[in-house]
């Protein structure tokens, strides 16, 4: 009997996490639109989903799918720093 309150608590969970996954992003698209966030900002966060989503119709599972994004992030997070940490030290050694 103890296991029927555990189907409900996992899909009001999910329910729950799905709901403020919309409320956030309706709030984004909201604020794009009152001129507070600047759209490459709100692109830049939407990559990831939007990759996984990619990644999700195109490949065989979606664990791939996921695996592959956590790398393909990670890869650009690297390049990002580099390039970063680069344009900051030409900076410092030209001006």
């Amino acid at each position: 009997m103890s296991n029927v309150i555990l189907p409900i608590a996992l899909w009001a969970a999910i329910g729950l996490a799905g709901l403020s996954i919309l409320v956030m992003g309706l709030s984004g698209l909201r604020s794009v639109w009152y001129g507070k966030v600047k759209p490459l900002t709100i692109g830049i966060i939407s990559l990831p989903g939007v990759l996984v989503v990619i990644l999700g119709f195109t490949m065989e599972t979606w664990v791939q799918a996921g695996i592959y994004t956590l790398v393909t992030m990670f890869v650009l997070l690297i390049l990002g720093m580099v390039l970063t940490g680069l344009r900051k030290a030409f900076q410092s050694a030209f001006s």
